[in-house]
């Protein structure tokens, strides 16, 4: 504390928003001031997701100094713009700890803390939620105040339209603010965030008012009263097309759009309109990265960051490091070269274009690409629809995300037999950004759909077979291949070829137990047969790199000639891989060899390192290597 009270003039007083209300208001443009350097000064250091913040920080200084948090509900969507929220709720002192093992969430979560009241790691749920709040408010006869905010890149989800349409409905008391900075994680492409430039920018407008303007020029006085007219007709169509038109419809009284970095006077607008009744909405203009030069200059870059210099924004990795590809970068090169083998191939984002490697396809070819904004369940039926008239769709989105387009996937893809290929990125434990965005339930949410294939590739080269393979053999449904986060194993990719459907791969020969190992834990088992072989051990290693179909051929011998089968996944077990083979097992009534499923156990995984993780749950090295000694230990027994 020594070094922050020799800093801070006001933050350091502050473990609560109670202490933030004791401030006169010409304090707080200084409070604003600190806590944006206290977060510049530790998330430099730390990493972690950080030009939302600071876009947010007068705001979140102006709800707590007017709102009676934690009585009052704030309600912050997605969870990027929370660390000043945590600051100031009594969590400064362990910021440094954010995305960490053991430390604070990188997103909201209820229980760390009475201020955060509604979870989120997925975008467009605050308003939702919102409105549930004030319905138990009002139906429990309790008197507190709800406010939603949310991004104006989460305007681009349905979810959120749902919702402000209900809230029109159900009339209740509640504030929904709209942090319009014109940026979720990618660049927005929704209609809705770039109409105004579109329209008064476009070629028929400026003719439409240059040619008025000329005309009414030769009238004289008679012109000048035109021109009057002509401006007024003008504010007219603007006053007609404004957003608040838009959410007035809605049933909402607007307000805005007003600068989100002037305290002031949002501390006077949020005290004016916190008593309004019935839905309020106010919209916000920010600036993502406000405050700091680098992240203002370059605000995607900064969305999320590792450790970087403080003054240059740079990362801190050592240059030195092999610069090994990532999978989404592997999967963005294929995408390239698929497009050019096949003028069909289009590839189909939700908002993650950069994300997910298809920003190296749309530098090639910006038209193979088609963003939809924050919506996967429509982003799913869209390609559906372009599979319905041969158009070859390859969806890219994180597993996790995915998860959102579930009843699209069964029933606009699976129920028609469509060849749309889901390339789920982040499969597996992806680490710091913890249980939201952990990509375990794929292999379980996905096998049980009829007519889909799941497939999940050991390496890079195998990505790259599996795509090439989905695009031009598995085409009588869909396909979904699931691969990890981060670099890949430095495999030196091959031109891509055909991986027969269904077809597992032996990579280790040995006797008595066969481990049958799925995507990242292929590499992990192998290197656990090492460990064992020392130990004068010798397994079987089988990538099992379809789960769905299983190799029903191969499973059959091995389990004619191996005493015990090990399945392993860095997925859920319940539902999941493991679950596949035992289910065969039963149905074909073997019974000579005993099956041991090794995954992910029935919980929800904290955020830690992915190497912590994996670690954690026996699915590294030493824990399969150890896995496979209780099994022989207990036959011993």
């Amino acid at each position: 504390m020594s070094e922050l009270n020799s800093k801070y003039k006001y933050l350091n007083e502050i473990e609560s928003p109670k202490d933030l209300r004791k401030l006169p208001v010409d304090a707080l443009s200084e409070v604003c001031s600190e806590v944006r350097d206290f977060m510049i000064d530790t998330i430099t250091k730390t990493g972690g997701h950080f030009g939302a913040g600071l876009g947010v920080v007068e705001l979140t200084v102006a709800l707590h100094y007017i709102f009676n948090t934690p009585e009052d509900k704030i309600v912050l969507d997605v969870g990027h713009q929370g660390y000043p929220h945590k600051i100031l709720t009594g969590r400064r002192d362990l910021l440094h700890t954010i995305r960490q093992k053991g430390g604070l969430s990188g997103f909201l979560k209820r229980s760390e803390s009475e201020y955060d009241c509604f979870g989120a790691g997925h975008a467009s749920t605050s308003i939702s939620a919102g409105l549930g709040l004030a319905a138990a408010r009002d139906m429990q006869n309790k008197d507190y105040k709800v406010v939603s905010v949310i991004g104006d890149g989460a305007m681009t989800g349905g979810l959120a339209f749902e919702a402000m349409n209900n809230c029109g409905v159900q009339k209740r008391d509640m504030l929904v603010i709209m942090n319009d900075n014109n940026m979720s994680i990618d660049p927005n492409v929704s209609a809705f965030s770039n109409y105004f430039n579109q329209l008064f920018a476009s070629s028929t407008f400026q003719s439409f008012r240059d040619n008025v303007w000329n005309l009414t020029g030769k009238m004289d006085e008679l012109g000048d009263r035109l021109r009057k007219y002509a401006a007024r007709f003008e504010d007219s169509v603007k006053a007609i097309i404004t957003p608040g038109v838009l959410f007035e419809a809605l049933g909402f009284k607007y307000f805005g759009p007003v600068n989100g970095h002037n305290i002031t006077k949002l501390v006077r607008l949020l005290k004016q309109i916190r008593d309004v009744k019935g839905p309020v909405f106010l919209h916000v203009i920010t600036q993502k990265g406000k405050g700091y030069a680098p992240a203002e200059k370059d605000s995607h870059y900064l969305h999320a960051i590792g450790k970087i210099d403080r003054e240059t924004g740079k990362s801190l990795k050592k240059l030195d490091a092999p610069k090994l590809q990532s999978y989404s970068d592997i999967f963005g090169n294929a995408m390239v070269e698929l497009c050019k083998m096949n003028s069909k191939v289009t590839a189909v984002s939700a908002a993650m274009v950069e994300g997910t490697g298809l920003n190296i396809l749309c530098e090639d070819n910006p038209d193979k690409v088609i963003d939809v904004g924050i919506a996967e369940g429509h982003a799913v039926t869209f390609a559906a629809g372009m599979a319905a008239e041969g158009i070859i769709p390859v969806v890219a989105i994180y597993s996790t995300f995915l998860q959102r387009a579930y009843d699209h996937i069964i029933h606009d893809v699976a129920t028609q037999k469509l060849h749309v290929i889901f390339a789920l990125d982040r499969g597996g434990l992806v680490g710091a950004d913890g249980p939201t965005h952990h990509g375990t339930f794929d292999l379980a949410y996905l096998r049980h759909i009829p007519n889909m294939v799941v497939a999940a590739p050991k390496d890079e080269q195998e990505l790259r077979d599996l795509l090439y393979s989905a695009v031009f053999k598995y085409t009588n449904g869909p396909v979904a291949i699931r691969y990890p986060r981060g670099i890949g194993m430095g495999v030196n990719t091959t031109p891509m070829k055909f991986i027969d459907l269904g077809k597992w791969e032996v990579l280790e020969e040995g006797n008595n137990i066969a481990i049958l190992a799925v995507g990242k834990t292929v590499v992990e088992s192998l290197a656990a047969s090492k460990i064992l072989n020392d130990l004068s051990i010798k397994v079987t290693v089988v990538n099992a790199r379809f789960v769905k179909p299983i190799d029903k051929l191969l499973l059959d011998e091995l389990c004619s000639n191996h005493r015990h089968i090990l399945t392993v996944e860095d997925g859920q077990m319940q539902g999941g891989f493991g679950s596949a083979v035992a289910e065969y097992m039963v149905t074909e009534n073997i019974q000579n060899v005993t099956l041991n499923i090794h995954g992910i156990p029935d919980k929800f995984v904290e955020h830690a390192t992915q190497e912590q993780l994996y670690e954690s749950l026996g699915l590294d090295a030493s824990g399969i290597a150890n896995k496979v000694q209780e099994i022989i230990n207990s036959e011993k027994i």
